[in-house]
């Protein structure tokens, strides 16, 4: 089985992206054989409350078998504790939050209350380090790209968090990883689609020396092309085995199973 970790539904505010519905992510899913997918809001990511997009998306995926939700957590926003609550009992495989998109510090009370939340709900979190390259970002697209400072910050936070970095270069993962101790980076699961895979030797050398359960399948598609994910592994001598942990062992093993 294929698991793409990262995908999005919903317009885009600052350019048009084609394939944007529950319709055309099924198809771009079918051109890559990607079995299920993870998908979040994305307009919500750009709204005051993120979590204002969290009643579509949860209604949407129940309409496709294949979709999980991965509702949207703004933690200076109020209620913000039942968004994880309902989180646990729709079995969302994680929630996301983006500080830098919603204007709050990534290592500030907030966020160390949403991680400490997280860890004692036993919640994945997901975090973006971007959404697109800043060469091609609009002028009004302000939002600042996730420190790797930040990540060290957060997972030392709480001693059972679990998170999920998207979004994520060659340079900023090594810098988290050989910053952080075994047992912390051992909690930290990074998507491929910003590495850069063959001919450059990126994510030949990341799978060799952070370690293949590390890393997940996720494409960010539709802001990025998904076939440019099953390129870098094709492109590389995995074994079966190393290939089927990185498309759908590792994310599996860390979702939680929640309680009946």
């Amino acid at each position: 089985m294929r698991l793409d970790v990262n995908t999005f539904l919903g317009a885009y505010p600052f350019r048009r992206v084609p394939g944007t519905s529950p319709e055309a992510l099924l198809r771009a899913m079918d051109r890559v054989s990607a079995d299920r997918a993870w998908v979040s809001h994305l307009p919500g990511i750009f709204w005051r409350d993120p979590a204002a997009g969290n009643p579509w998306l949860y209604q949407t995926v129940e309409r496709y078998d294949r979709f999980e939700p991965v509702p949207a957590v703004h933690p200076g926003m109020a209620g913000w504790e039942g968004v994880i609550a309902e989180a646990r009992e729709r079995g969302a495989p994680a929630v996301r939050c983006d500080p830098t998109y919603y204007g709050i510090d990534p290592v500030g009370a907030a966020m160390r209350s949403l991680v400490q939340r997280c860890s004692a709900e036993d919640v994945r979190l997901m975090l973006a380090v971007r959404l697109e390259d800043a060469r091609q970002r609009h002028p009004n697209d302000r939002a600042g790209e996730l420190p790797p400072w930040a990540v060290r910050t957060l997972i030392r936070s709480a001693p059972g968090i679990q998170l999920f970095v998207t979004h994520a270069d060659r340079p900023f993962i090594e810098e988290v990883h050989f910053g952080s101790t075994p047992a912390e980076s051992s909690r930290i699961l990074w998507d491929i689609c910003w590495i850069w895979g063959p001919p450059e030797d990126h994510l030949e050398t990341l799978l060799r020396t952070v370690g293949v359960d590390r890393f997940v399948f996720g494409t960010g598609q539709p802001l990025r092309l998904p076939e440019t994910c099953v390129a870098k592994l094709d492109l590389l001598d995995l074994t079966p085995e190393h290939r089927r942990v990185i498309e759908n062992e590792n994310a599996l093993r860390v979702k939680p199973a929640w309680p009946a």
